[in-house]
């Protein structure tokens, strides 16, 4: 799923006077009635006001109580002045670290998938600290791949099956590990047992070690081997991905008939304005829509040591999502709620001078460059991006481009503006307080 990424949450006494003080007003108009001809409609007048008041504290008092519940993230990160462009880097040392836990609330409402690596310990935790937060975990455990004439799924070894049991006390989402295909397309894909063996191996692991299903990643490998090219090739693709849907669209999840086994699959972006051949287009979303329940969409991994920049420019993931769904309400734009946009919790840390090179950084990272080179963070207006310039010991330029709390909050806005999900790759990588604005 790109190099890049794999280097890589008083009141009730006001009320009860605002109740009081109305009744005793009426006690008094009524006693006046007699003497005053108007009586009647000033009775009505009253009975008006304090039916509105009555109603407004009302709902002043439920909103209170209810945000100071489940609002407190979303308060605390805007109120505090922490979203916003002209950042500082003392401020993200002081309060990356603060966030609030154990809150069901979600800020964002629409489907958010998170990645997690076996190589990075953290995003186990985070998984389990902030399970509220996402509605689709994606462990990175399986690959499927060809053994001579057979094909064996790997990476059992790497579930865990207590940590899967935690998730769940702790929360909803469901647990759907990623599968690489790693297969020899020509075999698999043209021979209908080898199609039939494959299938049977994921459907049989998720019902064996109780997944929800998994997250497929076919269509960069198949693009490599030139299999997209091929129109009957890409036929025989798009055909294997439907019947993989369809066999686990009709395994139910514990004898419930309106749950079963889903299948997300994995696309990626295309790198011109103009989709090419191997590009995942309209027409592949609105083929594979009904047997796939949600397409986790790169947008990132923009820029690579070869061409440092922003990891994912918005007006670049905006176009991606034009040229897959349309401007118009189209068929496609229909489809957009199945679309999980990508965004990563990682950066970059570029080398600008005495040749080209660097790559990914963590949270961790990032924030001992913070310290060590207590840089000035600069907006860059065209991607929405922080970054920073730095000179290291042997006097090299760097330029690091990691994600802050304004570049997360605009994409968040993004993909609600489509309608659209989220995936983050990985939640291992980023910084505590991305979690409060999920």
């Amino acid at each position: 799923m790109g190099k890049a990424r794999e280097r890589r949450v008083g009141t009730g006494s006001n009320r009860r006077r605002d109740r009081v003080e109305p009744s005793t007003q009426e006690d008094r108009t009524t006693e006046s009635a007699d003497l005053n001809p108007n009586h009647d409609r000033k009775l009505l007048t009253i009975f008006v006001i304090f039916f509105v008041a009555s109603s407004a504290i009302a709902l002043i008092v439920y909103r209170v109580r209810y945000a100071s519940h489940t609002n407190t993230s979303h308060l605390y990160v805007h109120e505090s002045g922490l979203v916003k462009k002209d950042m500082n880097y003392l401020e993200i040392l002081t309060e990356n670290s603060k966030v609030l836990e154990n809150t069901s609330h979600r800020n964002f409402a629409n489907p958010v998938l998170a990645y997690i690596t076996p190589w990075n310990s953290r995003g186990y935790e985070n998984a389990k600290r902030f399970n509220s937060r996402f509605t689709h975990l994606s462990p990175v455990w399986y690959d499927l791949k060809s053994q001579g004439t057979k094909l064996i799924l790997e990476g059992r070894h790497n579930a865990d099956r207590g940590w899967i049991s935690e998730l769940r006390m702790k929360g909803n989402a469901k647990v759907l590990p990623r599968v690489v295909l790693e297969a020899f397309p020509n075999e698999l894909l043209k021979k209908k047992k080898q199609r039939n063996k494959a299938i049977d191996l994921i459907v049989t692991e998720c019902k064996e070690m109780e997944y929800d299903g998994i997250v497929l990643e076919s269509w960069s490998r198949w693009a490599g081997y030139g299999v997209l090219h091929d129109p009957a090739m890409r036929n025989m693709a798009i055909q294997f991905v439907k019947q993989l849907g369809q066999e686990l669209h009709a395994v139910n999840l514990e004898g419930n008939s309106k749950q079963c086994l889903q299948l997300v699959y994995v696309i990626g972006p295309p790198y011109s304005e103009k989709l090419q051949e191997h590009d995942f287009g309209p027409e592949d979303l609105r083929s594979l829509s009904d047997a796939v329940d949600g397409f986790s969409l790169m947008t990132y991994d923009f820029s690579s040591p070869q061409h440092p920049g922003p990891n994912a420019p918005l007006k670049w993931i905006r176009s991606t999502l034009e040229l897959l769904l349309g401007t118009t309400s189209n068929g496609a734009q229909s489809l957009a709620h199945k679309i999980f946009v990508g965004m990563n919790f990682y950066g970059n840390d570029f080398v600008l001078s005495e040749g080209l090179g660097g790559g990914a950084i963590t949270g961790r990272d990032y924030l001992a460059l913070l310290e060590k080179h207590k840089p000035s963070l600069q907006w860059d207006e065209n991607s929405a991006e922080h970054f920073f310039v730095y000179s290291d010991n042997q006097n090299i330029r760097h330029a690091v481009f990691y994600p802050t709390l304004m570049s997360i909050s605009i994409r968040l806005q993004e993909a609600r503006s489509w309608g659209a999900g989220l995936s983050i790759w990985e939640i291992g990588q980023g910084l505590d307080y991305f979690f409060d604005i999920m």
